[in-house]
Order: C-alpha cells, then sequence, then structure tokens
C-alpha cells in the first residue's frame, strides 16, 4: 500500500451466537457449499485447506465469477482466521478482514474487524454494508439452520446476477495463486 493512499479507521462488527464454538468456526470456514453469509457465494480453495499464504476466492455456485480474492494471512482455528480482501469489480486496493471467535458465558462473540480499507472507496461503502449482513447471517444460519431474510433473498437471487455480473469478474480472471491478492 502507498503512502499517499488514506485509510479508513478500524471497523468492527459483531455479535453473540447461541451456539458452540465448533459449530460457528465450522460454518464460518466451510468450502464445499453455498454461504448464505458471504453473499451467496462458495469458499473456493482450489481443493487445499484454509492455511497461511493460501488464496482465496469467493465465487458464485455455478464456479463462473469471483466476486471477492484473497489470501490467507493467519489461521488459528477455532478462534482466529484473518485475508485479505479485493472484490473483483472494483479498482480499489486490497483490504483486510478478521474474523474471531470467543467463547464467553452468554454465547461465542462472533467478530468482523476490517482494516487498511481505502478511505472514501466503493469498497468501504461496501464493507459497511457487509458488515452487519455477515454477522447478522452467520448468526441466524448457525442458530436456526437457516439465514436471516436478507441471506435468503441473496440467495434467491443468486442466479439473476450473473447476468449484470462485469466481464471483469469471470473466474479467469481472478486465479488461485499465492503472493498475487495482497
Amino acid at each position: 500500500m502507498t503512502n499517499d493512499v488514506k485509510l479508513a479507521d478500524k471497523a468492527v462488527y459483531r455479535v453473540v451466537i447461541q451456539a458452540s464454538l465448533e459449530a460457528v468456526w465450522s460454518t464460518l470456514v466451510k468450502t464445499d457449499e453455498v454461504l448464505p453469509f458471504f453473499f451467496g457465494s462458495v469458499c473456493d480453495t482450489g481443493g487445499q485447506a484454509i492455511a497461511p499464504g493460501r488464496p482465496i476466492r469467493m465465487v458464485t455456485p455455478n464456479g463462473k465469477f469471483a466476486a471477492v480474492v484473497g489470501e490467507v494471512l493467519e489461521f488459528s482455528p477455532p478462534h482466529r482466521y484473518v485475508h485479505s480482501f479485493k472484490m473483483t469489480h472494483l479498482d480499489d486496493v486490497p483490504c483486510v478482514v478478521a474474523y474471531e471467535l470467543e467463547e464467553t458465558p452468554e454465547g461465542v462473540v462472533f467478530t468482523l474487524t476490517t482494516t487498511n480499507v481505502p478511505a472514501g472507496t466503493k469498497t468501504q461503502k461496501s464493507m459497511a454494508q457487509g458488515g452487519p449482513f455477515i454477522t447478522d447471517n452467520l448468526k441466524a444460519l448457525v442458530e436456526t439452520g437457516k439465514p436471516a431474510f436478507s441471506g435468503r433473498m441473496v440467495v434467491m437471487m443468486a442466479p439473476l446476477t450473473g447476468l449484470m455480473t462485469p466481464a471483469q469478474c469471470r473466474i479467469e480472471n481472478w486465479p488461485l495463486e499465492a503472493g498475487r491478492y495482497l
């Protein structure tokens, strides 16, 4: 990141989930199914386990488009998962997303933190809207077995979004290559 890029303040989104630590963690790190809390995407790791230094991308269920690409920066099951994050339809530089789980008497505290987000960008605006969506839908999915209404709507509308997805988001433009999305 160059010194002339102004960064937004760290953003923190937090929710208490009434479930076991393992249930929340295993849902968060699934790589083999549609994740309603991640806007109906599938976490693609190229068949490899999530681990530091490995690339990830959030792809449409049909595998034709990548919405987000990044690289795993830290992976400490079942408490912390950090990765770089770049929205493929935007020209903004990557930021960093951290997911943290803490077991408490009240339930599992799930914290999503975004850092290094370029200030005043579409990425910042999208992250500000996405944080509450992710926390609300992860909580609903783990506690009830189904996402919140907003997550159900996103999954239902997903087949139609391909018609409006920019060509730059096509999967072949975003290969899984370590070091590419830092």
